[in-house]
């Protein structure tokens, strides 16, 4: 199986060459405000068998208690497409709405449940989490 996606300038493309790991919703703050909604969704790969290319700029946030997120967006459209710093992850995270084809997002989990907003519900049948499995 391969899948393909991109920003919503076609300029920070990404290909997977094998099945994903995973995929899910997470809920968690940090999440939720870095992709701008109620959650995102995810895709994971091994490192191994995904390529990225075009350019991107990386944002990296530090939380209190020492754990950081890095964030992977489109230096031309601005549109987020993958979490991880590149070269130093053995799994990346694409964010589902950069899939060139949607129909291909099956999530199986749902992360940090315990700050989903009150408008929103969990889709039936998700594996859920109140925090990180």
């Amino acid at each position: 199986m391969v899948m393909t996606g991109g920003c919503l300038c076609g300029d920070l493309r990404w290909k997977a060459h094998a099945p994903p790991r995973y995929m899910g919703l997470c809920y968690c703050a940090d999440c939720r405000k870095a992709s701008g909604s109620g959650f995102a969704p995810f895709v994971g790969f091994d490192a191994s068998t995904l390529t990225i290319t075009g350019r991107w700029t990386v944002h990296t946030v530090t939380h209190a208690d020492g754990r950081s997120a890095t964030r992977n967006s489109c230096v031309v459209c601005g549109g987020l497409v993958f979490g991880g710093e590149m070269g130093k992850a053995d799994v990346y995270n694409i964010y589902a709405g950069s899939l060139d084809d949607p129909a291909h997002f099956k999530p199986t989990v749902a992360l940090f449940v315990r700050d989903k907003p009150d408008w929103l519900e969990i889709p039936p049948g998700l594996k859920t989490f109140e925090t990180m499995p």
